[in-house]
């Protein structure tokens, strides 16, 4: 008796899962045969009005998201004002020279590939 419940219950999620799939797959025929449905009446209405056929694309112009980039640069960047600074401070972006701790970085010591290591 145990075998046969576990041999329907098997049966019965194969069941499932095969009309889940089979749910899914007609949806998706579905949904592109009413978006094909729609592009060809769309490609008929404008042959009878004679309008030039458009693709559906999305239209993307570099220069406008260069041109967002530059008028939002303000609120990205901070601004210099100088006040909060010390009077021997040198100006960003200037080469400050030697980095505190960097007497503490131990070097490695390049060797050719297949030298034994020392």
């Amino acid at each position: 008796m145990n075998d046969f419940v576990a041999g329907l219950i098997r049966w019965l999620v194969r069941g499932v899962l095969l009309l889940a799939g089979l749910v899914l797959f007609v949806g998706l025929l579905v949904l592109s045969l009413v978006l094909a449905l729609v592009w060809g009446l769309r490609f008929l209405w404008a042959r009878l009005t004679g309008q030039p056929i458009a693709p559906w694309a999305m239209r993307v112009d570099p220069r406008t998201g260069w041109s967002t980039v530059v008028r939002t640069r303000t609120r990205w960047t901070a601004t210099h004002t100088g006040a909060d600074e010390a009077p021997g401070a040198a100006a960003p972006g200037k080469r400050m020279g030697v980095l505190p701790g960097a007497d503490d970085v131990t070097d490695v010591q390049p060797r050719e590939p297949g030298e034994p290591r020392v």
